[in-house]
């Protein structure tokens, strides 16, 4: 069960009733003031099976009215309300008559807007925080009271406009939860879309169904259902190459488009050398045995490997691999074509992270940051010469499983963890040669086969091993090594937005650690990486 969030810039925001109107007529719209939780709050909404979508927070208020929202969510923000150029909406959103929920910035900017004060507090609030309710109705309906909710501000309110009242507060925010019922206007301190808010999902589904008074109809089927039509419209009778990497994502959109348009769907499987160990060989005959859906092979791995000499930049490899992708795609489709267009596994996570920094050209404020460049968004070349087709670039990893699982994937690819579209390449970091490819194959079908062994398969999110590109002194055998490490890489997350390194049983590490030191020639040392993201991301590149 889910609903999709779309982002679109303001000037489309009309054309979104359009597109979707037909589906589902409930929408819950988030304004972006530069929140890395923006989408976290839409996924949260989506849980709640209410369709959402993610706006800039300079879409005017007559556009809003034309979307004809059932409520509006302000996300936070790294500004002060009070600052120079702090981003701004438009202030008639306050008349529109449409409940709002302001969360953290948000809710800040509302207090400002609406004309009380915001200040800097005396003391911040990061973190857990106990929520002490003063007023358990509407909002905090069934949030218990002394929940832990998740802080992370610098300024309070230190007067409320006319009209509003206190909801609850915390032991350094006397204003943690404010109100104007007539006006359903809300605004809380902490960030309720986070997994560190314990009461935080009630919260949300409070103002879903019992304040904007939506229903749960936005459903999986329903997802399928429009996406099928919306394939076929776009298709029309033309030919659909599809890159087909194996994963749940360019697997489920396998299936989708030969649901959709059967013959007119050729998959291509491009063998970049770049794949873990015996993947190649597996992909191909599952797909033909058992799902008997045609798979193009192409091996290109001495081409891949040879465009990969010298190049150390991450940036760099992503750039080279997704123009050598495209490249071979089309020297592929003229060997088998015409094809107009070609389909790939896009996810929304894909396009948040690959996202340039956004900047208002009025306050000349950064909303967005760009982290990094995924090769199936910021690599294509700018002479592209098919037509996109991306069915599930609006959906987050879980949600295409969930597809997938509902089209009749197989459990084995719908639970396969993620693997990055340029694959092994950027889980070397430096220069990427066979020698370096070989020694991580081998290493990484350790990790896998004893973490499938001890049926810890589906309690991470990722478990792989990553190579460094230098080398350190070792003993083995009496005898003095000078060897590369490999690092372990396993982390727990939900979505892949924020994750955790994962709490791996030290034997399991131990057994890990010997095979891969002992069977694998190359390496004499490993290391485990416990960082979270953020600061750091899951792949180290």
């Amino acid at each position: 069960m889910m609903n999709t969030v779309v982002t679109l810039p303001t000037e489309q925001a009309p054309q979104a009733v359009e597109e979707f109107g037909r589906l589902e007529r409930q929408i819950i719209v988030i304004l972006d003031f530069g929140s890395q939780y923006s989408e976290l709050i839409a996924r949260r909404i989506r849980e709640t099976q209410v369709y959402s979508e993610v706006l800039s927070y300079r879409t005017p208020a007559e556009q809003l009215r034309k979307l004809n929202p059932k409520g509006i969510i302000l996300s936070g923000g790294p500004n002060s309300v009070y600052s120079n150029g702090a981003p701004h909406c438009d202030p008639e959103i306050w008349h529109l008559g449409i409940p709002i929920l302001g969360v953290c910035y948000g809710m800040q900017l509302m207090v400002n807007q609406l004309g009380g004060e915001v200040a800097k507090a005396d003391r911040g609030e990061y973190g857990k925080a106990s929520l002490y309710i003063d007023d358990p109705t509407d909002l905090l309906t069934n949030v218990e009271d002394g929940t832990t909710m998740w802080m992370s501000h610098g300024d309070s309110v230190t007067q409320m406009p006319p009209g509003f009242e206190i909801l609850a507060h915390t032991e350094n925010t006397p204003c943690a939860a404010i109100a104007h019922h007539e006006q359903k206007l809300y605004g809380v301190q902490f960030h309720p879309e986070v997994v560190h808010s314990i009461g935080g999902l009630a919260l949300i589904r409070n103002f879903v169904y019992h304040i904007c008074e939506c229903e749960p109809t936005w459903t999986t089927a329903a997802f399928v259902e429009e996406a099928i039509r919306e394939i076929r419209a776009k298709v029309g009778d033309k030919r659909v190459l599809l890159a087909l990497s194996g994963g749940v994502d360019s697997s489920t959109l396998a299936f989708l488009l030969h649901k959709a348009i059967g013959d007119q769907l050729t998959c291509v499987f491009i063998d970049q050398g770049f794949m873990r160990k015996y993947e190649p060989e597996r992909l191909v005959k599952l797909f033909q045995e058992q799902f008997h859906i045609p798979v193009e092979y192409v091996n290109a791995r001495d081409r891949f490997l040879n465009m990969m000499e010298g190049v150390t930049d991450p940036e760099e490899k992503r750039r080279r691999i997704g123009h050598e992708f495209i490249r071979t795609f089309e020297e592929t489709s003229k060997r088998l074509g015409p094809f107009d267009y070609l389909a790939q596994g896009t996810l929304y996570p894909d396009v948040i992270e690959s996202a340039d920094t956004n900047v208002d050209p009025n306050t000349g404020e950064r909303v967005a940051v760009k982290i990094k460049s995924h090769h199936n968004v910021g690599g294509l070349p700018k002479d592209l010469r098919f037509k996109l087709v991306e069915p599930l670039r609006k959906l987050f990893k879980d949600e295409v499983r969930k597809v997938g699982r509902s089209i009749g994937l197989p459990e084995e690819i719908v639970q396969r963890q993620p693997f990055p579209g340029p694959g092994l390449a950027i889980r070397i970091l430096g220069e990427v040669t066979a020698e370096r490819l070989n020694i991580l194959r081998d290493a990484d079908l350790i990790v896998r086969q004893e973490i499938n062994q001890r049926g810890l398969y589906h309690e991470y999110w990722q478990a792989f091993a990553v190579l460094l590109p230098i080398r350190s002194v070792g003993v083995m055998g009496d005898q003095r090594t000078y060897a590369y490490p490999i690092v372990l890489r396993i982390v727990k997350s939900e979505d892949g937005m924020t994750a955790d390194w994962a709490r791996v049983p030290y034997d399991v590490l131990e057994v890990i650690s010997n095979r891969i030191v002992n069977e694998v020639k190359g390496v004499n040392r490993v290391v485990f990486d416990i960082t979270s993201k953020p600061p750091g991301t899951i792949e180290w590149e």
